[in-house]
């Protein structure tokens, strides 16, 4: 490569991703006056937002919270339209920002990166795409999202199957018409549950395959009014001062009382309230619904009655009812018109614990007890969550060390963001940190924002590499299991513990900490010279390095 090609794909900052997380780091990087480039495997920005195009994708965080807090005028000038914003308007707020800010100009799109390797004579990451290209960078940023590696169905005899099929992640951009066919989804997790009552509407027939039953709550979606929105804009910075102090990041009621201390009639009078809200205020009812079994299953028992008073059916109510995992401890499902959907006539509910799906054939699928013909059939299967999105580069790191390598037995950063052996590396959201339990916009701007001071520091004192310390990382990796173990996450069978992806390993990977009290924690550690990093200068490393215990 000749000289004035290395020179022009060499930058300060390299940012794998172009959704919420890797957009504001390119524009805080700008106010940094660092060079800075996002690699891209996408035709455009917006992230999950780009990919998953499913039928009745939307969020399950309120509109008025899911957005940016950095800038006021692009908070009052953009007007969402409903409580619970649906996937195009969310991808048009991405190319809103993209625009506002000419942040396009910056990003590679079509550009999936393959390797990260840290040259420590040049101090720079060196990133190849799948192409073949190279790029450096002095600092890596980790923008690649919790959800953005889709499990690739595994069945037997899909190269068989001669219909159309479809993953929810990877759902095409042209519009899909199931109008008049006969329809299978498999799964039954939070893409399925939101994709599934608009597809029965436009099915001939439509089978849902379930194993394991998951817990929703209503959304009770409907238009946004100017008498909502109004109050919030004219007091928009208490209200995002608010969420970020909050344990999830966003204005949801928080839990007041514990529910032993309550009567029953209290008890049940406060589940009717927070059921009428709808969405994820049910899982703070109670001050102890995510850690004290016995609260949990009065949770639990209440919703398996909403689902019977729903579902017209005894035996499809049965079905729908969870019983392997306690309440919200697998991803809680937001829904529109879910459990309605089961007394469509042309809607049926296979239980495929009682009859495995045995492989697919060129008509559609074979449980241990059926032949089923299908014109298209739906993988709503998930993610490889959260690490999946990182280790799916290959990254290596100190004396070419591989993350793959040392991540086999479950992850291990400090704070969730940095890695011992991985020198100016910070991944986003990722394990560890509160990341998938939390409003995802809100941890994106503590990150980010953590990220970009952390190099302004750097640069402020001539410093220009930044490593976790073994001992603070063995530390905070003990504290997150620790803290998990207090509550009834581990419990469960759950993405967040990696038991949907095979051979993967048990090991709960966010932060349940509390995303008010992990951010006082980085605050911390920032404001006492990164305690816990090793801080340096690449050029006079002998002579001006530093330890921040």
């Amino acid at each position: 490569m000749a000289d004035d090609e290395t020179r022009a794909d060499s930058f300060d900052v390299v940012i794998i991703g172009a959704g919420f997380s890797g957009m504001y780091m390119l524009h805080k990087t700008r106010e940094l006056g660092l060079s800075a480039v996002i690699l891209e495997a996408a035709g455009d920005v917006g992230g999950t937002w780009y990919w998953n195009r499913y039928p009745g994708a939307r969020c399950d965080i309120h509109s008025m919270d899911y957005s940016y807090s950095f800038d006021d005028d692009l908070q009052q000038e953009w007007e969402w339209s409903e409580r619970y914003s649906p996937q195009p308007e969310i991808l048009k707020y991405a190319a809103h920002v993209a625009e506002r800010f000419d942040l396009r100009c910056d990003i590679r799109f079509g550009t999936r990166v393959g390797s990260a390797n840290w040259d420590d004579n040049a101090n720079q990451w060196v990133l190849e795409t799948e192409t073949g290209d190279a790029v450096r960078g002095t600092w890596c940023v980790l923008a690649v999202g919790c959800l953005s590696v889709p499990q690739r169905p595994s069945f037997d005899g899909l190269d068989d199957y001669k219909g159309d099929w479809y993953h929810t992640g990877l759902w095409p951009h042209e519009e899909v018409d199931f109008t008049g066919k006969d329809v299978a989804v498999i799964g039954t997790g939070s893409s399925a549950i939101q994709s599934i009552p608009q597809i029965a509407k436009q099915a001939r027939h439509l089978t849902v395959f379930q194993r394991t039953p998951n817990f929703s709550v209503p959304a009770w979606n409907r238009p946004l009014t100017e008498e909502e929105v109004r109050p919030i804009k004219e007091n928009y910075a208490a209200y995002r001062e608010n969420a970020r102090w909050s344990e999830s990041g966003y204005n949801g009621e928080d839990a007041h009382e514990s529910g032993h201390d309550v009567s029953d009639n209290r008890r049940r009078s406060e589940l009717e309230r927070r059921w009428a809200e709808g969405g994820f205020t049910m899982l703070s009812t109670f001050t102890d619904v995510g850690n004290d079994a016995a609260i949990n299953k009065i949770v639990a028992d209440f919703a398996h009655e909403k689902i019977r008073e729903k579902v017209k059916d005894p035996k499809v109510a049965d079905l729908l009812c969870p019983t392997s995992h306690p309440f919200g401890t697998k991803r809680l499902c937001v829904d529109i018109d879910y459990h309605d959907t089961y007394n469509r006539p042309n809607v049926s509910l296979v239980d495929i614990n009682a009859a495995p799906i045995e492989r697919l054939t060129a008509e559609g699928l074979k449980t241990t007890e059926t032949d089923y013909h299908f014109d298209a059939i739906v993988f709503a299967i998930g993610f490889d969550a959260m690490t999946g999105p990182i280790l799916n580069i290959d990254i290596r790191g100190v004396e070419g060390r591989s993350l793959r390598k040392e991540w086999e037995d479950g992850p291990h950063t400090y704070l969730g963001l940095g890695m011992a052996g991985y020198p100016n590396l910070f991944p986003v959201t990722g394990p560890q940190s509160p990341s998938v339990l939390t409003n995802m916009m809100s941890a994106i701007e503590q990150h980010i924002e953590w990220i970009s001071d952390c190099l302004a520091y750097m640069t402020d004192k001539g410093l220009d590499r930044i490593e976790a310390r073994t001992d603070a990382q063995q530390d905070w990796v003990r504290h997150n299991k620790e803290v998990g173990d207090t509550t009834l996450y581990p419990l469960a069978n759950s993405w967040y513990v990696g038991t949907n992806i095979p051979g993967k390993p048990r090991v709960f990977l966010p932060y349940v900490g509390g995303f008010g009290e992990y951010r006082k924690i980085c605050d911390d550690v920032a404001a006492d010279d990164y305690r816990g990093f090793v801080v340096a200068s690449h050029d006079r490393r002998g002579d001006d390095l530093w330890d921040s215990a």
